[in-house]
């Protein structure tokens, strides 16, 4: 049977790596865009940020612009390649390969 990654596949974790994915590969997203575009709080946002972050899957700088700071996030070469996983993992349970006929 195949194993969903349980790290990405909370609803909440879930969207934000989608959302990450849709980066291209390198490209960063402010913290409040991010926030923005899921329509989650800061803190439940924040709170699986943390967790993608200790997976590994993403990677975040906390930077200024100016005297502003700014918090960027991005997926990191291994959560995307976790996400394509999980994607994978995925089709295969929806479609999976038809039985052999056996004789």
């Amino acid at each position: 049977m195949t194993e969903l990654d349980p790290v990405i596949h909370a609803q909440a974790r879930l969207r934000v790596v989608v959302t990450l994915a849709t980066l291209a590969d390198g490209d960063r997203i402010t913290f409040p865009r991010l926030q923005e575009l899921l329509t989650m709080t800061a803190g439940n946002l924040s709170v699986h940020l943390r967790k993608l972050e200790d997976a590994g899957y993403v990677e975040i700088d906390k930077t200024h612009r100016g005297r502003t700071p700014t918090t960027l996030v991005r997926l990191s070469r291994r959560g995307r390649r976790a996400f394509e996983e999980y994607t994978e993992n995925i089709r295969a349970l929806l479609d999976p390969p038809a039985p052999r006929e056996t004789r």
